[in-house]
C-alpha cells in the first residue's frame, strides 16, 4: 500500500545576507533532509506540513508560498516489505525571528544554511533536486 506524506522546505529571510537559509533537520537514520510526514485522516498537504512542522521543529508562524509543490516517489524497505511513498514538498517561510528551533525526539540536529551549502549538506539525491527548484523558484522574487 502506498504511504503520502508532506513536508516543506522552509526557509527564513537572513537580515544581514538578505538570502534565504533553509532548515534541515538530522534523522535519527542519519541523514538530513526537511520536515515531513504522514498525511493523516483527512488532512490537507497544507495542514499536514504546519503540524509536522510543530512537531519536529517547533515552529510555528509559517507563511506557504503558493505556487511550489514538487512531489517525490521512492520506495522503502518495511518490515521485510517494499513500500511505494510520495512525498509532497510545499515552499514555506517562517519569520527571521523564529531561528530557534525545538526538536523533536525524531531529530538530533538542526542547521539554517544558505542554499550552496544546504545542496552540499541534504543526504538524498531527489531532496537536492527539491531544495533547487525551491531555490529557483524563490530567486524570481528577488
Amino acid at each position: 500500500m502506498k504511504e503520502t506524506s508532506a513536508g516543506a522546505i522552509i526557509f527564513r529571510v537572513d537580515k544581514k545576507s538578505k538570502k534565504p537559509k533553509y532548515l534541515l533537520l538530522h534523522y535519527g537514520s542519519g541523514h538530513w533532509d526537511f520536515v515531513k510526514g504522514h498525511i493523516e485522516g483527512s488532512e490537507t498537504e497544507e495542514e499536514t506540513l504546519l503540524r509536522e512542522a510543530r512537531e519536529e521543529s517547533g515552529l510555528t508562524e509559517l507563511h506557504i508560498i503558493s505556487g511550489f509543490r514538487e512531489k517525490v516517489s521512492y520506495f522503502y524497505r518495511k518490515e521485510g516489505e517494499t513500500v511505494p511513498k510520495d512525498v509532497i514538498f510545499l515552499l514555506a517561510q517562517t519569520a527571521a525571528a523564529e531561528k530557534e528551533v525545538k526538536l523533536s525526539f525524531e531529530h538530533s540536529e538542526y542547521v539554517w544554511l544558505e542554499f550552496a551549502a544546504a545542496v552540499k549538506k541534504v543526504t538524498y539525491g531527489n531532496s537536492k533536486e527539491v531544495l533547487k527548484k525551491a531555490d529557483s523558484f524563490l530567486k524570481k522574487f528577488q
